[in-house]
């Protein structure tokens, strides 16, 4: 086999095109089998093997520098670059990263696990690289969704200003995770389709070339001449207009025409889009016929195309938006909104029923926040549906476009807490930290897949402002979701279970930790208190004082920051309060980044586990032997 000859990218330089072609099939057949195993992202890499051969074959990485956006298309890349023989380990605790990781390789020169990085970054590395006098070659690879993102189109207008000399390849599959939208991606469509300009442009090169000599004015006439029939063919040259030089549509399955074209664009000086049109899932017609569900996705049968589900309680996810479609029901001003993953967020029910109400703005979530912010103004009920990482991107917007002014925008936060194999990029631990220190927002947490549901009843009835519930990526507990979901009163915790050891206070899947520790214990004598802290902004004052006043020793539990956390609201309520001489022990998530693993290997790698917690609390002083003064 040609792929066990190949460990870094110059022994491609030595294989023949039609080498190349046998080792693409090859790697298409590698991918196949080890995800089948391992889970991961198959169809946006089965799209992007010939367009990295291709990369690698003509350019000398790591000198040259490839930016992949977003890394989880760069699983060829890793393959090609020395990496074959971890496949085995994708995604696993301490194995190889789904997504591109500076410190796996040196080949991997840009992390990036949100999409629309990587033009800034090209620019970035571009200007260090004429700054320092070097002369090495920028790539950017972005897909046509992460073109919709803002960052992007900034990154796009400094680089056509300044004219560096950068390389951007459009890897255009007409998806992102979800099918894409927008008037760009119509525009992209109809240069896709448009071969009258193809064959025109060509003939007119053509002809010019024939011309023996044209200098001076007879030049610049001919010049026009090509603009003007771009200008006559096409509704706008947008990437022209931007300062870019643009090629294609390639076919981006041709190693032939992307080498072909990847060297007529060297000759080029100043920043050249080389637009390609690649096939999502190609080469396995499962991921071919629905690269929606094959994005990404757990082990599968390989032979079938079967894909492995877990069995057990629906996700919070599917819970999410079945019970979105009972509240829209009940109510026409509920409107979902999601930055391209109506799939993701469990959206897709509620699109099919309220089609008018369900609005996928693309990858921009900056525009979706402030785009909540007007439907709010105008008294509907907008449900911003977001991962917690993504939710970041949109920070300005919520503190300055939505709490500011005190609209009712829903945020519901998925992904929240441990993610498993996604990692450290999508980790959900840091919203908490960055939302409960806005003024104006209510921030909830359920115990499980009911509460969750009253929770959005809670969220529809609220009306003074920004509310939000979060929920994690895991199977619910089992809870009956039967009944109509009922508010909550805001603010409010709940006891779980009775005990006067000492109280934890937990938020979201922590509780059932707890419970589970709190049974241990109770074997020992230790009769351990366990509280349901589901508001996690506004704190229950009221239950925070009377623990105070009981001695009660205190452990706070979340999966998430503790810099800045729930523990930390805890702490600087009793510092308010002047509470003194009360135990106060925080569990979370320390000062670094959790790299990808299960979410059970994640939770013990930090310390939140039932064993984790019995050890704790074995620590406390009893609370008898200290009183606090409140």
């Amino acid at each position: 086999m040609l792929l066990e000859q190949i460990n870094r990218p110059a022994d491609l330089k030595r294989l023949s095109l039609t080498e190349l072609e046998e080792l693409a099939g090859e790697i298409r057949q590698f991918l196949i089998e080890k995800l089948s195993v391992t889970g991961g992202h198959l169809a946006p890499n089965l799209g992007v093997v010939e367009l990295t051969i291709a990369l690698h074959t003509m350019f000398h990485s790591p000198y040259d520098k490839l930016i992949f956006d977003v890394g989880h298309q760069a699983y060829v890349h890793k393959i090609l670059t020395g990496r074959k023989d971890k496949f085995d380990t994708l995604r696993k605790y301490k194995g190889l990263c789904g997504f591109i990781k500076r410190s796996e390789s040196e080949h991997d020169v840009w992390e990036a696990g949100h999409s629309s990085t990587s033009l800034s970054a090209a620019m970035g590395m571009a200007m260090a690289r004429d700054l320092k006098g070097e002369h090495n070659k920028v790539v950017a690879i972005i897909g046509d969704g992460a073109l919709t993102g803002g960052m992007a189109l900034e990154a796009m207008n400094h680089i056509g200003h300044e004219k560096k000399n950068i390389t951007v390849i459009l890897n255009d599959n007409e998806m992102s995770i979800a099918p894409n939208v927008g008037a760009l991606h119509n525009y992209l469509s109809k240069i896709r389709s448009d071969r009258h300009y193809l064959k025109a442009k060509e003939e007119v090169e053509y002809l010019l070339k024939k011309i023996p000599a044209i200098g001076g004015t007879l030049a610049k006439t001919a010049e026009k001449l090509k603009d003007s029939l771009k200008y006559f063919v096409l509704n706008g040259v947008w990437f022209e207009e931007l300062g870019f030089t643009y090629i294609g549509p390639v076919d981006g399955h041709n190693l032939q025409v992307l080498l072909d074209t990847l060297k007529q664009a060297e000759k080029v000086a100043g920043p050249v889009l080389i637009h390609i049109v690649t096939t999502k899932g190609k080469g396995y017609k499962p991921a071919e016929n629905d690269s929606h569900t094959w994005h990404g996705l757990g082990p599968y049968k390989m032979e079938s195309g079967q894909v492995l589900k877990s069995s057990g309680p629906p996700m919070y996810t599917q819970v999410f938006g079945d019970t979105l479609i009972e509240l829209g029901e009940k109510d026409s001003r509920v409107v979902a909104v999601t930055p391209a993953m109506p799939g993701g967020s469990g959206l897709l029910k509620f699109a099919k029923q309220f089609p008018n109400r369900m609005i996928d703005v693309g990858i921009a979530e900056q525009h979706a926040a402030t785009l909540c912010a007007g439907l709010a103004s105008e008294g509907l009920k907008p449900v911003f549906a977001v991962y917690s990482t993504f939710l970041q991107r949109a920070y300005d917007q919520v503190v300055h476009d939505i709490c500011r002014p005190k609209l009712n925008v829903t945020f519901a936060i998925d992904r929240s807490g441990f993610v498993g194999p996604d990692g450290e990029t999508h980790q959900g631990v840091y919203d908490i930290s960055f939302l409960r220190t806005i003024p104006n927002m209510v921030l909830m947490m359920p115990k499980d897949e009911k509460e969750l549901r009253d929770m959005m009843q809670t969220a529809l009835e609220y009306n003074d402002g920004p509310i939000a519930y979060r929920y994690p990526r895991i199977n619910g507990t089992g809870a009956n979701i039967d009944e109509a979901p009922k508010a909550i009163p805001l603010g409010t915790w709940e006891t779980v279970r009775e005990g006067d050891y000492a109280a934890v206070l937990a938020v979201g899947p922590m509780v059932q930790v707890a419970e589970e520790a709190a049974a241990q214990l109770a074997q020992e004598g230790i009769e351990l208190r366990v509280v349901n802290a589901r508001f996690i902004k506004p704190l229950d004052e009221a239950y925070l004082l009377q623990l105070a006043k009981e001695s009660m020793p205190v452990i706070t539990m979340e999966e998430g920051s503790i810099q800045g956390g729930f523990g930390s609201a805890v702490l600087e309520f009793y510092a308010e309060k002047r509470v003194v001489g009360l135990q106060v022990e925080l569990m979370g998530i320390q000062d670094y980044f959790v790299e990808h693993g299960s979410v059970p290997e994640q939770r013990e790698e930090v310390g939140l586990t039932a064993h984790h917690l019995i050890a704790e609390v074995k620590k406390l002083v009893p609370r008898k032997v200290l009183r606090a003064k409140v």
